[in-house]
């Protein structure tokens, strides 16, 4: 009996000691009204604006509007399983979304759960998906090109890391591909790339992952999808997610690409959720901090300086216009935050000119300063010689006759579109873009009958890699074209036209 009584004593030590006095309190709410994603509560009258609250389901919400008597949550999930009096929960912390290393290669939603059949995510860290962006003080100048791998861009609008670059157009005109080409382009730069898919299907989701897939980039990469079967609510967070998942990276020092695809479709989810939340529509029904609503998510693009980390965030919105109108409301806001725009033109697109970029109406405000060097030297005219093609051809219609000096303009800057085509996912390095700018721009190839030019270039660009590694690869390491380089490029060029073109072709010149 006394070991029996000793073992209690112990056991009641032991319970004794480890016994927690401190008072734990819980606030709860009850629902008032549920319906379309939207939850009034009653009772959580020291909920704070974005805080995260739970449902007697299990399903989440965020409060996003707090009036005298109750709190508007919008539900980040289905509403299945609530009515009137059914309790709410308030957390104590801000939507956050898991962040780590573990989220490479993998799909995710909007609240960073897993939904590509892969297995749970194992992270430790959490970062809320609102954060006030970098100040002033932390960013440095974009002066590191951030390089899309296609011609047309990279010559004409270029990139810099930790910029803020709109690619725009109407629908069905290749924005995604340029972003995706993007990514593909990353693969071997130590650039961490996260696609945020808002309202888009499913299958194309399934589409993007495939691709990435395939030319090795979902090692690198992270997609965050709130695809239209989605509730508006993970549509409205979705991107504020990748940019919480992002900053995770640059806070490590890292270089991220983050694409946002897009930002109308992140706008209607934004309105719709609005105007349930009963807020007072402005034009095209949009609420009032429509702008702030885009402004805050792009201004955490930026490159930091290497006393906060040297990290950088460089962002691709995506926005779709309607019948071209870039003066729409969405468009010109998203406008006026970024740092330049890639405009993609239906008539380009239709024409068979791909990508579609308008060399008028595309501008890069800070990319020039980070660009490489052999670009920005052999790119040099590319912009004004594309610009008075474009006059002159306009002027071609109307004109029965010219003189052999526009005539030559006119070929010359057929052969510049020409080479400027480019297929899906074949992103060109620094060297062969440099080669193929340097034949173009110089007007080496303008004696190369026009349907040959383009297969012409590429062949050229071929042999260069083979018989020249050696000055190929010093582009690419240097960035520059030395002289001895350019006088290589001339010699071998002279050489290849004589062995390619046909007698016929070399009497023409």
């Amino acid at each position: 009996m006394k070991m029996e009584s000793d073992e209690i004593i112990s056991v009641l030590r032991e319970e004794i000691s480890g016994f927690d006095n401190r008072t734990q309190r819980s606030e709860t709410g009850t629902i008032l009204d549920v319906g379309d994603g939207i939850a009034t509560v009653y009772g959580l009258n020291n909920a704070v604006y974005g805080e995260l609250v739970e449902f007697e389901t299990g399903v989440c919400g965020m409060v996003m509007n707090l009036e005298r008597d109750s709190v508007g949550c919008v539900l980040l999930g289905w509403e299945d399983g609530l009515g009137e009096g059914s309790t709410v929960r308030r957390t104590g912390r801000a939507t956050d979304v898991p962040v780590g290393d573990a989220m490479l290669g993998r799909v995710v939603n909007a609240l960073g759960a897993p939904i590509d059949g892969r297995g749970p995510i194992e992270t430790t860290e959490t970062r809320p998906i609102e954060h006030e962006a970098s100040g002033v003080v932390t960013r440095e100048p974009v002066k590191v090109p951030l390089q899309t791998g296609i011609l047309a861009i990279d010559a004409m609008v270029p990139i810099g890391r930790g910029q803020r670059e709109l690619i725009i157009g109407d629908r069905q005109t290749g924005k995604t591909a340029i972003a995706v080409d993007a990514i593909i382009n990353q693969k071997g730069q130590n650039v961490v790339c996260i696609y945020v898919a808002i309202g888009q299907k499913a299958s194309s989701v399934a589409r993007v992952r495939n691709t990435l897939e395939k030319f090795g980039a979902m090692d690198y990469s992270v997609i965050i999808a709130a695809t239209a079967s989605d509730p508006a609510p993970l549509q409205y967070i979705a991107p504020y997610a990748g940019a919480a998942v992002g900053e995770y990276f640059m806070g490590q020092g890292k270089d991220v690409l983050i694409v946002y695809d897009d930002l109308s479709k992140h706008a209607v989810a934004y309105r719709t959720l609005s105007l349930l939340l009963k807020r007072s529509p402005g034009r095209e029904a949009y609420p009032g901090d429509v702008f702030y609503l885009h402004s805050r998510l792009l201004e955490r693009a930026c490159r930091l300086t290497k006393k906060y980390g040297g990290g950088s965030m460089t962002a691709l919105p995506i926005v779709e216009t309607q019948a071209g109108d870039v003066s729409a409301y969405i468009p010109t806001n998203v406008i006026s935050i970024t740092d330049g725009q890639i405009y993609l033109e239906t008539s380009l697109f239709f024409s068979g000119q791909r990508p579609a970029v308008n060399v008028g109406l595309s501008v890069s405000r800070v990319g020039g300063d980070a660009q490489t060097k052999a670009v920005k030297k052999t790119a040099g005219t590319l912009r004004i010689d594309l610009a008075r093609f474009r006059e002159l051809e306009v002027f071609n219609q109307f004109a029965s006759d010219l003189d052999p000096a526009t005539q030559r303009l006119l070929d010359h800057g057929k052969r510049m579109m020409e080479l400027l085509r480019q297929p899906l996912y074949h992103p060109l390095p620094v060297s062969r873009q440099a080669v193929i700018l340097f034949v173009a721009t110089g007007g080496l190839v303008d004696d190369v009958p026009l349907e040959q030019v383009r297969e012409f270039v590429q062949g050229f660009a071929d042999e260069m890699d083979a018989v020249h590694s050696d000055v190929m690869t010093d582009i690419q390491t240097t960035g520059t074209i030395s002289d001895a380089a350019a006088q290589t490029i001339r010699t071998e060029l002279e050489s290849y036209k004589h062995r390619v073109l046909s007698p016929a072709q070399e009497k023409g010149r």
